[in-house]
């Protein structure tokens, strides 16, 4: 582990910086975990995807990872409420279902690790980043749902706010003021930025001329598919 993780003891706390090495295997993995969405099945049962959507799901990653580091507020130990990031990552689900939305989401925890980490050990890395993150992309078992993109969006922050608030369960309880249960601290503490960004993000979405550019976009993005479907149909 040490030739991707460096140790560094302060005030009697250890952590771990991502070391050069580190940093080429997260982007190997990224880039990999992307390229690894060609051998799934596609929304229009074809098993490779299209460049259209290899495109379009990369872009919506770098918006997202873009805008994540566009923050309205930082909270004090990790976690903030930033310029509606989540919601590109969600929106790949909304376009192409969760076959896709999976590996992006995935995809895009381990970018996330390449900007300002926190780590103690390689559990909560996998939670924090990994599972956390990766929880955005089940926004896409609502693809082709009655107001799906915004119940996807919700879905998929609430699987972020689940795995974030064990993540401080598990490894941060010690942070929890005295007296106070750390489930409850973490459940607060989490919820204040996600649910923050979730209200803010789902306001946007719920105005009409938002959600009509969106939904034609989406169309737009898939029109290929919808024209193969109704002619095979």
């Amino acid at each position: 582990m040490s030739l991707f993780l460096q140790k560094v003891v302060e005030d009697g706390y250890t952590t771990y910086n991502i070391t050069g090495a580190g940093y080429a295997l997260v982007v190997v993995l990224a880039i990999g975990s992307f390229l690894a969405l060609s051998y799934f099945l596609n929304t229009d049962g074809q098993f490779k995807i299209s460049v259209k959507q290899l495109t379009v799901s990369a872009l919506c990653l770098a918006l997202a990872f873009v805008f994540s580091n566009i923050k309205l507020f930082k909270m004090p130990m990790g976690g903030s409420i930033t310029v509606f990031s989540m919601f590109f990552v969600t929106f790949i689900g909304y376009l192409y279902g969760p076959r896709v939305s999976l590996f992006a989401a995935f995809a895009y925890g381990l970018l996330q690790m390449v900007v300002d980490p926190y780590i103690i050990s390689l559990p909560q890395l996998m939670c924090d980043y990994i599972l956390a993150f990766g929880a955005l992309g089940l926004s896409g078992f609502f693809y082709g749902k009655k107001h799906g993109m915004i119940k996807g969006y919700l879905l998929g922050v609430f699987g972020r706010f689940v795995f974030s608030c064990l993540s401080g369960i598990i490894f941060f309880a010690d942070y929890a003021p005295e007296g106070m249960n750390p489930i409850v601290y973490s459940a607060l503490y989490n919820g204040s930025y996600l649910g923050a960004e979730a209200v803010l993000t789902v306001i946007i979405l719920a105005v009409p001329v938002v959600q009509q550019g969106l939904n034609r976009v989406k169309i737009e993005m898939n029109e290929k598919s919808l024209k193969k479907q109704v002619s095979l149909g």
